[in-house]
């Protein structure tokens, strides 16, 4: 049975595919609790395939257990969160990522890398597709997580092409379902949030700006793809189904009822627009979303109000 460390372990992603992957590999998590809870954990504890490692990835000492894979999606994702501390996001994504890539290298793993939308930054190019270079801002509030997702991706390029380390590098768009955070403070939460509490759903800007939502358990489909086939260029990982923030509050308020919205300021480097071109994903790794934005929806509902 091969073996997985996957840091991060009990984030929102972490969690779920630690779910869909325990029966069938040795899985060492690690996870800081920076911006999760050790509950997320504690149901794995007891599996005789999990073991844990309470630890940040940039302290994180070599692995005693050889490894076949390394999927490293520590680093907080929230705007307020990673916003908190600016250096800490930094160093996790440089001196994290580098730590965790000498650990691959010398286990002879496969690494992936979880990227994100943000490297594209607020988009000239619509759809964004792997070759768009972006439009970030290097100085702004959201700097640190953009550019340091952005170092993490140069990393895992210089790996591959100077210790012929198997990088693989993800690019994860927006992302929703059971075991959320429901304070992450993103729009699927903070509207679902809101929609059980009956209180009114708060868009940014005059709400033209577009998302595109992919369910978790299609993400996680596409990272177990990526497991198996090897690709040296970046892979977009998102639903292509794009929408508007006011239309999605039409959604809602058809599914679970009117609710009043307030619009406030908007938020500085906030994306205009955001879809992925997934042909890339659909070619190598034979992949699509398969959830509708209604099922999706209505799952998460059901979770957010099972812990509310």
């Amino acid at each position: 049975m091969k073996t997985v460390l996957i840091s991060g372990c009990a984030g929102f992603i972490g969690q779920n595919l630690i779910y869909q992957i325990i029966d069938r590999y040795k899985i060492i998590g690690v996870d800081n609790f920076y911006s999760s809870n050790q509950s997320n954990v504690k149901s794995f504890l007891n599996h005789k395939n999990f073991s844990f490692i309470e630890s940040d990835i940039v302290n994180l000492n070599q692995i005693k257990t050889r490894l076949d894979y390394i999927i490293n999606l520590a680093c907080p994702a929230s705007p307020p969160i990673y916003q908190k501390d600016p250096f800490f996001t930094l160093e996790t994504n440089y001196k994290g990522t580098l730590n965790l890539l000498n650990i691959a290298r010398i286990n002879d793993a496969i690494f992936i890398q979880a990227s994100t939308s943000e490297v594209y930054g607020d988009p000239l190019n619509h759809p964004q597709s792997e070759n768009y270079f972006g439009n970030v801002n290097t100085m702004g509030n959201r700097s640190c997580y953009d550019e340091g997702k952005r170092i993490a991706e140069t990393l895992c390029y210089e790996f591959r092409k100077k210790f012929n380390v198997q990088t693989r590098v993800i690019r994860i768009f927006n992302t929703y379902g059971p075991k959320m955070d429901k304070n992450d403070g993103r729009v699927i939460s903070n509207f679902i949030v809101n929609v059980i509490n009956k209180s009114p759903l708060v868009i940014y800007g005059n709400g033209n700006q577009t998302r595109s939502f992919c369910y978790i358990d299609d993400l996680i489909s596409g990272i177990i793809k990526s497991m198996s086939i090897d690709f040296e260029k970046p892979i977009n990982l998102g639903n292509d189904k794009e929408i508007s923030l006011n239309n999605l509050v039409k959604v809602l308020n058809e599914i679970f009822g009117e609710n009043e919205v307030n619009y406030l300021e908007s938020i500085v480097d906030d994306p205009k627009v955001r879809k992925p071109d997934i042909s890339r994903a659909n070619e190598i790794l034979d992949w699509n979303p398969k959830t509708s934005l209604l099922d999706g929806l209505l799952k998460t509902h059901e979770y957010f109000k099972s812990i509310n």
